[in-house]
């Protein structure tokens, strides 16, 4: 899939050559509902917590980094590029930031409940507590590979 895409768009790799591989959520079920969403349009922004990246070891996303998003199983299914980045405590999310991450009933509220929900959950697995606190990554991507899955508007190419 990357070189398919990178063959397809080789400027915008050379502008910003780094990807990961990741899916969303923190189980089968979970990633392939918000992949789901992503596939669908609905879902153009997600969020995590800054302390997960570097639990794991991964660098920060930069505006123009790519990922490479895959279902449940692992499997690839489309290449993100961010557009949009910003960091900040749970209280710094807006209705527009939960409507954009396209998730339950795209209100504010259920944004809260459930990423409070989530966040308790995923750090108490790496033994940690959550707080509203922690810092959040709040990023905004678009839809560039493969092309019938592709942001319309300018294939996500923009910086």
């Amino acid at each position: 899939m990357w070189h398919e895409y990178t063959a397809a768009h080789p400027e915008t790799v050379d502008a910003c050559p780094e990807y990961t591989v990741e899916h969303f959520g923190d189980t089968r079920r979970l990633a392939d509902e918000l992949l789901g969403h992503v596939l669908s349009g609905r879902k153009r922004a997600t969020s995590e917590l800054a302390a997960d990246f570097l639990a794991r070891g991964d660098p920060m996303p930069r505006i123009g980094s790519h990922w490479i998003a895959c279902d449940g199983t692992g499997t690839p299914r489309v290449i993100l590029r961010t557009i949009g980045l910003r960091v900040g405590p749970f209280a710094s999310a807006d209705a527009a930031f939960a409507r954009d991450e396209g998730e339950d009933d795209l209100s504010l509220e259920s944004w809260q409940r459930e990423h409070r929900r989530y966040w308790k959950r995923v750090s108490a697995a790496q033994g940690r507590q959550w707080s509203e606190a922690d810092e959040i990554v709040f990023e905004r991507f678009t839809v560039v590979w493969p092309p019938q899955h592709a942001d319309a508007d300018d294939g996500g190419l923009t910086q």
